[in-house]
């Protein structure tokens, strides 16, 4: 009962593709709302589950209003607590880096 399928005909391609070379980008030049960067979950995380942070890790913390260093000792569901009893909101967080 063995069946030979058919042959199937494939066109030959002759000419070069380039067609991831070419990109539109449309941005509108008139827009009002500004998106900015907001710090990610996983970034917070890092710092953590890091082998290092034991209890507390000194981070420097970029907010919409300044650039500090802090030594942060928790998180929760929408901010972080810092050891001098300290909540930044999460939301407000612009960068996050950790300070050796």
């Amino acid at each position: 009962m063995a069946k030979e399928l058919p042959k199937v005909y494939a066109v030959p391609i002759t000419k070069k593709i380039n067609n991831n070379e070419e990109m539109f980008f449309s941005e509108d030049k008139h827009r009002t709302i500004t998106e900015e960067k907001k710090v990610s979950i996983t970034d917070i995380n890092k710092i953590f589950n890091a082998k290092d942070h034991v209890y507390k890790s000194k981070v420097e913390i970029t907010t919409n209003l300044e650039t500090k260093v802090y030594e942060v000792v928790g998180i929760s569901k929408n901010s972080l607590l810092t050891l001098e009893g300290n909540l930044i909101p999460i939301s407000d967080i612009k960068a996050i880096k950790k300070v050796l």
